[in-house]
């Protein structure tokens, strides 16, 4: 199952969802925290018509992080074996989708789509842009010493023995720090994580909902990982 969380992404849902539709071994689940765009109207209507996409709607902007951990638990109440984390604004090519479940399938517990490893790439990012994605990217993998180069990445799939095996209700980070959170206790608990190049975009359509906000959550929180207060 491939979990999308939206908000206003009216532009691009409907055309990422049947792109991904494409591959038929794949259903959609988007999580719309009550997007004013109508977003969560789009997908209503698309399920409809179509039972392997379904809508999760949430009252409000409730962030990123609680979006994924609603939508994994509903996956994994519905028996999904394999689950996917993806933006909906094209940043993240579908046609990548059945390369990360390959990896899952054959190698690891948790693939990730990277922009950093050899292969990965950036499109159309300015210099400021680059310099604090590889810099947050370092500075969190240094000091968790992970075993990614993009720990940020929100192109995922995850076994389901790894969401099963977290505890979902104690993951606290809701910005980047969260997909920084989840590899942390991904590799915390012992399973196994591999990186897959991807070329990654900037957005076609609206704006990026990157603020300084989310900067300072995941510098913090990279600290209160490491010093067991998370």
């Amino acid at each position: 199952m491939v979990v999308i969380p939206t908000y206003n992404e009216r532009d691009t849902i409907v055309d990422l969802i049947g792109k991904i539709l494409e591959l038929p071994r794949f259903r959609v689940l988007v999580v719309d925290d009550n997007s004013p765009d109508g977003t969560g109207t789009l997908v209503t209507d698309l399920s409809l018509k179509e039972p392997r996409v379904g809508l999760l709607p949430r009252s409000g902007k409730l962030g990123l992080g609680s979006a994924y951990i609603a939508g994994f638990r509903r996956a994994l109440r519905e028996g999904s074996q394999y689950i996917f984390e993806m933006d909906a604004d094209f940043s993240h090519d579908p046609a990548y989708l059945p390369y990360l479940l390959q990896a899952v399938e054959l190698h690891c517990d948790l693939a990730i789509g990277s922009r950093y490893v050899r292969g990965g790439d950036t499109v159309n990012w300015g210099f400021m842009r680059q310099f604090i994605s590889r810099s947050g990217n370092l500075y969190a993998g240094l000091i968790l010493q992970l075993p990614t180069t993009d720990s940020t990445s929100g192109f995922r799939c995850y076994h389901r023995r790894v969401l099963a095996a977290l505890n979902l209700s104690a993951i606290r980070s809701n910005g980047y720090a969260f997909q920084i959170e989840m590899v942390y206790r991904t590799k915390q608990a012992g399973f196994r994580i591999q990186e897959l190049p991807i070329i990654f975009p900037d957005r076609r359509v609206g704006k990026s909902k990157m603020s300084r906000h989310i900067v300072l959550e995941a510098l913090i929180n990279v600290w209160r990982l490491r010093l067991g207060l998370m």
